[in-house]
């Protein structure tokens, strides 16, 4: 009676496990589904760019800011690091169509130099003070340039960061219930451990020999 009641407890538990394992396992593998199909991508290309060509595609651009708003900017010129003001950022989307918002331009006597990097590209401002002389070039490297970049989070700003970071958290929880599933159903499939082991082994092997 005893025998049979630890037998029930114990398939009670393993049950109990097993379901909740399940569940978040699934949860998590559907979270980071597409995350992980586009890093083993990126993996891909990120491993092999040497090999992949690319086009570079470059717009440059120039204009003349109104004489009153050259002014303007001429007087405010010193400061460090500032954002654009108002007035000159609508001259940018105007006239370029350029959003820059709340961006750290490079301020000095002479010049004001904005970097707009980019997943993919990069692209940057300059007005020359005191005549108003606008340049603009914006460099397009293609899409597995930027699918490359949301790999490394380069330049992808705050939210890609966040999602980054839930992304990594869902891969963790993939992993270790998959791990204590494996560890659940290892009774029953002799080459679990083995498996395991080699996935371990081959790395570390290739890590100590190969990389120096």
């Amino acid at each position: 009676m005893d025998k049979q009641s630890d037998r029930f407890l114990e398939q009670k538990r393993r049950s109990f496990w097993l379901k909740h394992l399940h569940q978040w396992h699934w949860i998590s593998s559907a979270i980071c589904l597409v995350g992980m199909l586009l890093f083993a991508a990126t993996g891909i290309t990120l491993n092999h760019a040497a090999q992949i060509e690319a086009h570079p595609h470059v717009v440059s651009r120039e204009g003349q800011l109104p004489r009153e708003l050259a002014d303007v900017l001429a007087e405010g010129a010193g400061a460090d690091k500032a954002p654009l003001p108002p007035a000159l950022r609508q001259w940018l989307e105007s006239q370029f169509s350029l959003a820059v918002g709340e961006q750290l331009a490079e301020w000095s006597a002479d010049e004001i130099y904005l970097s707009l990097p980019r997943p993919g590209g990069d692209a940057w401002l300059s007005v020359e003070l005191p005549d108003g002389a606008v340049r603009y070039e914006s460099t397009d490297r293609g899409w597995i340039s930027y699918f490359n970049d949301l790999h490394k989070g380069r330049n992808t700003g705050e939210a890609w960061k966040w999602f980054l970071d839930a992304f990594a958290v869902a891969c963790l929880v993939f992993c270790v219930t998959g791990f204590f599933l494996l560890q659940i159903h290892a009774r029953n499939r002799p080459v679990t451990w083995p498996m395991v082991a080699l996935g371990v082994a081959v790395p570390l092997f290739l890590a100590l020999v190969f990389i120096h």
